[in-house]
């Protein structure tokens, strides 16, 4: 072999290398995800003791917005959100927390169809069509609650720890950090500021606070009545039932809901015609698969007992066979929803948490606005700090479901600690903003308007503590 042939070898080889280095690389800006360690609970079995982190944005960023998700929802709940306010912010990387619960989880089918290696069908399949159709033998198992009986420990203290280790690592550099949260993530993230660590209020660890449609006021459980609940739990699944839909099988109509409506828009809905879909699920028309899943979740058409998941995406065109979905002009589209729960993109994740702990649920009813309260102590809650949050700015954004009570209890907070005026932002759309809208809102996201300003003055990026 002459020399140059060697060189010219060489340089092939080389350029072969960094094409694969760069395809197997995450483009720049793209979202990440890992799980890290989380909090030892007792009970439960170490490969449970995890905290999963979905970062957006540029990872040199100076400030990191954290978000925890809310009832039965996951982190990728998050994901549009998250890159629209890295796209309008300068300086910011958005980590949204996927809770341990989510380790239960089975993405296996969900993901060869984010792959291109299943059909919608091959999901409906796996996760619910087993349910009718004995010929299927491979498919999704269910879990014994007797399999999992130490999940009912995995309460608000197990969050805010395992939130402990999100935000220590996010302040890691000297970031700036701010802390927000989604309906329940209200609570946990007023939970987290006002937590007694040591001695220590949580907020020292943050410079502000966001509450989306969700937040913790004044408690109104006993003492009697937690100890009374806790028995029940004791005795119960660990699991709540959304919408009074059991788990895990709200998260499985999601997924696979979601799944026909970004993979086969237009086909025919094959959930509408199974016979184990609630009724008040299906359109009265046969209609596509957006269509169906638009009928589910929006407003007009969806159902009371699932308001913590619906949006103002438009309604059943008036004429077609089947059915499609019309926009309507309204503040979201019904793709960008199906996105949000079916995790479009990301592997091993989707925007539902399937299995829901009951114990957080119950814990949040004792946070009390960050003061002492005799519900605590029997459910070790130890938000105790709620006069302690005066260096933080506070942004509190009601839409439909919270309402005026998510600005009361930011303005309850700011009242405590006597933040001043010019540091809480209070904004009501609830006569426009369904729970979910501000998740989900595009291209014009009254939620991320106010955001934007708002984080600019919370974290300048100079370095923590530095204001």
């Amino acid at each position: 072999m002459n020399r140059a042939t060697w060189t010219c070898r060489c340089v092939f080889w080389i350029a072969s290398v960094v094409v694969a280095l760069l395809a197997a690389a995450p483009a720049a800006g793209a979202a990440t995800f890992s799980w890290i360690d989380g909090y030892d609970e007792p009970s439960t079995p170490s490969m449970y003791d995890k905290v999963g982190i979905l970062k957006e944005g540029p990872p040199n960023a100076r400030n990191v917005l954290v978000l925890a998700p809310g009832t039965s929802a996951s982190a990728a709940s998050f994901a549009p959100l998250a890159k629209l306010i890295v796209e309008r912010t300068h300086g910011w990387q958005v980590w949204a927390v996927e809770r341990r619960e989510n380790l239960l989880e089975d993405h296996s089918e969900v993901d060869r169809a984010k792959r291109g290696e299943a059909t919608s069908q091959d999901v409906f399949d796996y996760y619910l069509g087993f349910l009718t159709n004995p010929a299927i033998t491979d498919h999704f198992q269910l879990i014994p609650d007797a399999d999992v009986a130490f999940a009912r420990n995995w309460g608000m203290k197990v969050a805010v720890e395992d939130l402990r280790r999100v935000i220590a690592e996010a302040r890691s550099g000297g970031r700036d950090v701010v802390l927000g949260g989604h309906s329940l993530g209200g609570s946990i993230t007023t939970a987290y500021a006002t937590w007694d660590f040591g001695g220590r209020a949580g907020a020292t660890d943050l410079d502000g606070l966001v509450f989306i449609d969700g937040g913790s006021g004044p408690s109104t459980l006993t003492a009697d009545e937690a100890t009374q609940r806790l028995a029940v739990l004791a005795a119960g699944s660990p699991w709540l039932a959304f919408g009074g839909i059991p788990s895990p099988f709200a998260g499985l109509f999601n997924v696979v809901g979601s799944t026909f409506a970004h993979f086969t828009p237009n086909e025919l809905a094959t959930l509408q015609d199974w016979p184990l879909l609630p009724p008040n699920l299906k359109p009265p028309v046969p209609a596509t698969a957006e269509a169906a899943y638009g009928y589910a979740l929006d407003t007009e058409t969806s159902p009371p007992n699932l308001v913590a998941a619906q949006v103002h995406a438009g309604h059943l065109a008036a004429v077609g066979d089947p059915r499609p979905w019309d926009p309507a002009g309204e503040i979201t589209p019904i793709q960008r929803v199906a996105d949000i729960f079916n995790g479009t993109g990301l592997i091993g994740l989707d925007g539902t948490a399937w299995y829901h702990p009951q114990r957080l649920t119950l814990d949040s009813g004792a946070v009390n606005a960050g003061l002492a309260h005799p519900a605590q102590a029997v459910l070790d809650v130890n938000a105790t700090h709620g006069a302690d949050l005066k260096k933080l700015r506070v942004y509190a954004f009601a839409a439909a479901l919270g309402g005026q009570r998510v600005l009361d209890t930011a303005q309850l907070l700011a009242t405590q600690s006597k933040i001043p005026k010019p540091k809480l932002t209070l904004v009501d759309a609830s006569a426009t903003y369904a729970h979910v809208d501000p998740l989900a809102a595009y291209p014009n996201n009254e939620f991320v308007n106010h955001l934007v300003p708002f984080l600019k003055k919370a974290a300048p990026g100079n370095g923590h503590g530095k204001k």
